[in-house]
This record gives structure tokens, sequence and C-alpha cells, in this order.
């Protein structure tokens, strides 16, 4: 069933989409940042219970910002649920950080099969065997499954399982913060207005 959502419906402005994607690069490029695309995603439950863990993103546009998962997953179900997301990226060696909040889609089978098919056939056969956030009885019920599809998918590509796909967070709140001297930080936020309009704004530290 398609993920019904209160996502923003207009893009991300240029300009902001420009700034993360420059910080972005520098930190892909810093040495002292082993995974750039490390961010934490903060999810809720229907009952508004909050759960908060580090995924990776994979992509990102004017629409929003994309990671992968099995739907079985807790984040899974909090987004199917309650489909609202933030995501926080800290580069702490330069000092920056950025804050993103918004409605979240499901992206579509196109784009969630041809990302699956990038991964490492290791990673696609793990993604079928593991019931991910599901009580697991024994470590050897997992190397069980994994053998087993080892041996299901041996002669064919891995296909991508139904409940595996990806989400996308659409903005409707993006925040750039960069460390300042004696406190004096900087913050920039762009915040999508009721009447779906952009504004970019100065915050105090």
């Amino acid at each position: 069933m398609p993920l019904q959502s209160d996502a923003s419906p207009t893009d991300l402005p240029q300009e902001a989409v420009g700034i993360f994607s420059a910080w972005y690069k520098t930190a892909g490029t810093d040495r002292r940042i082993e995974d750039a695309n490390v961010m934490a995603l903060a999810t809720a439950s229907d009952t508004g219970l909050p759960s908060c863990r580090m995924v990776l993103l994979k992509s990102f546009d004017p629409r929003g910002f994309v990671f992968y998962t099995n739907l079985g997953s807790r984040k899974g179900c909090d987004l199917q649920a309650n489909p609202r997301a933030a995501i926080c990226f800290h580069w702490s060696p330069l000092g920056r950080q950025v804050r993103i909040e918004g409605g979240v889609t499901r992206v579509t089978s196109q784009e969630a099969d041809i990302y699956f098919a990038s991964r490492p056939r290791s990673s696609q056969i793990g993604a079928w065997a593991s019931r991910q956030s599901q009580r697991l009885e024994s470590p050897s019920t997992l190397l069980s499954r994994i053998a087993s599809r080892t041996v299901q998918f041996a002669a064919q590509p891995v296909p991508r399982p139904d409940f595996w796909s990806g989400f996308r967070v659409r903005p409707d709140r993006v925040e750039f913060w960069s460390e300042g001297s004696f406190r004096i930080h900087h913050r920039r936020v762009f915040v999508l207005s009721a009447d779906h309009g952009w504004q970019s704004l100065e915050l105090f530290p």
C-alpha cells in the first residue's frame, strides 16, 4: 500500500541544496571524517514514542534526502504509521551541522530497484535473510537464513524483496549550523511557510 504523507509538495530551494551539496562534498573529501553520509534519523510511532538511530544517506536532490531499509524494521513501521522524520548530519572536524525536518514518502519502485541492484551481492542476500528489528533466537538462525538465500539465488541475480525499499525525507525545514569562536555560532534556516513559500532566516546561536 502506498505510503500516505503530509510531505511538502514544494522542492527545497536551489540555494539550500547548493549549500548542502558544498558542505557534503567538503565532508566527503576530509580525511578526518570516515563516513560523511552518516546521519541520525529520528522517527516516532503512531503513539508519539520517539526513536533515533544512525543511517546512511544514499542520494539527495531538491525533492529530499533518501535512505533505504527493511519496511518491517522499527523505523520502517514508524514512518508508515507516522510519516514525518528529522535527520541530522554532524561533521565535527569541520564544525558544521545540518538539521532537516519534513514529511516522508516512499521512493518509486524503479528507484529502489536501481539502488538495490548496485549493492554488493552479500548485502542483497542479507536483505532477504534479515527480519530486521524482530527477535533473533540465536545467531545461528540468521546464518542459516543467509545460507538458505545464498542457495536460492545461486544461479540468478538477487531481486529486491518487496519488503525492502527507500524513504525520501521532503524537507519543510533545513538548518545550517557552523561553529564560531566564543560560542558565537552561525545558524541559517530555510523554512517552508503555510503558503508553500520558502523563507531564509538567521537565528540566534
